[in-house]
């Protein structure tokens, strides 16, 4: 293979994963706690975007188990959206598995 194909290549393939990173930035991923009873939604750039909360699941007696359920709704959101990100941008490096920025 010579040095100039080669180059073109690393080129398409750099552009490739520029697209897959500007795609994963409008992605969201949906987590949950609870049942569902605690959701949160986490963009590509993992910013919140939202809580949504059932009302049942509020007690003024017992707070500390409605910061417990979002926090683990918005870990599950974050992990959500790493695992999709990763596999958008390993789709678009042929599995290269290269890590995001």
């Amino acid at each position: 293979m010579d040095m100039k194909k080669m180059m073109r290549q690393a080129q398409m393939m750099q552009k490739q994963l520029n697209k897959a990173q500007e795609e994963v930035q409008s992605m969201t991923c949906e987590g949950t706690a609870g049942g569902g009873m605690v959701k949160a939604v986490v963009k590509g750039d993992m910013t919140l975007v939202s809580i949504e909360i059932t009302p049942m699941v509020v007690n003024p007696d017992d707070v500390e188990m409605l910061q417990d359920l979002v926090v683990a709704a918005v870990n599950d959101a974050m992990r959500r959206m790493s695992e999709t990100a990763q596999a958008h941008i390993d789709a678009a490096t042929g599995g290269m598995n290269l890590p995001l920025r």
